[in-house]
């Protein structure tokens, strides 16, 4: 059993210490950041005590049976929204009606699990209805932000000649406008309905829910020839558990707690990049 402990900033007198709990047989600095602990003391009530002093030292503590590289995987799938993203671009186009906060609550209680994604996602689309659709480029320019390491991880893995696939319960508005700004492979989303230059509070086809967001990524799998097992795939909300479960690496980004506890791995505090020294 290994065991990478990894942090930002000046984190190595941390890694240190809690490096030292897990008793390894061997310590690889993978980078000032990173540190990869092998063949370590294992229990469970151990683990218990790893995982709480690592998530007090701002450090994110992954468990792995043997050595992963990434040469074994051939796809990244992504949720956008609070993954590849910082924002929820729905709330943030919901506040140029002054509807944020109604927005946003709904939003909230769909990534938790608490409400079908998409009942919830017709809720929160009609109340865009009359929107000018100038404020879907605000939101673009003004408010996207990419999440931290999402360069550096599409750069390490679009090097290894990995494919990537950007599949979200938003929109493809900021979908493909990623796409073309991020070389991405796919993309899939949901598209908003625009008429006389006003959103009608409606989607068009087929809404991007949790199934139909597996679909996808088995879907270009099989374009591409591979098994689901060398996908890699990335998300945050109980609408991307299913594209999660069929992977062979699910990863947990800055995730609501249903999403940690079924993932293969959570990174909380680290960025994107952070499944880069789990694969080396």
């Amino acid at each position: 059993m290994n065991l990478v402990l990894q942090g930002l900033d000046d984190c190595k007198p941390r890694l240190e210490r809690i490096a030292a709990l897990a008793a390894p047989v061997r310590l690889t600095w993978l980078s000032e950041r990173a540190v990869r602990c092998e063949d370590i003391s294992y229990s469970s009530g151990l683990r218990q005590t790893i995982e709480v002093a690592a998530h007090a030292a701002q450090l994110d503590a992954t468990y792995m049976m043997g050595r992963h590289r990434l040469d074994q995987f051939k796809l990244v799938a992504m949720d956008m929204d609070s993954t590849l993203i910082t924002i929820e671009c729905i709330d943030e186009i919901a506040d140029m009606q002054g509807l944020k906060a109604q927005v946003s609550e709904i939003t909230e209680a769909a990534m938790r699990g608490e409400l079908d994604f998409a009942a919830s996602l017709a809720r929160r689309v009609a109340l865009l209805e009359g929107l000018d659709a100038g404020a879907l480029e605000r939101v673009y320019e003004e408010r996207l932000r990419l999440s931290l390491g999402a360069e550096n991880m599409l750069a390490a893995v679009q090097a290894a000649g990995l494919k990537t696939l950007l599949v979200s319960g938003g929109f493809t508005f900021f979908t493909q406008r990623l796409k073309a700004r991020l070389g991405l492979d796919y993309t899939h989303a949901n598209e908003l309905e625009i008429v006389d230059g006003k959103l009608t509070g409606r989607v068009i086809g087929t809404v991007v829910d949790a199934e139909e967001k597996k679909r996808t990524v088995e879907r270009v799998c099989a374009q591409l020839g591979i098994r689901p097992e060398q996908a890699i795939v990335m998300g945050d909300g109980a609408n991307d558990l299913k594209m999660m479960g069929i992977a062979g690496l699910s990863v947990a980004f800055r995730a609501k707690p249903v999403v940690r506890e079924q993932a293969s791995v959570a990174l909380n505090f680290v960025g994107l990049d952070g499944i880069l020294p789990l694969l080396s």
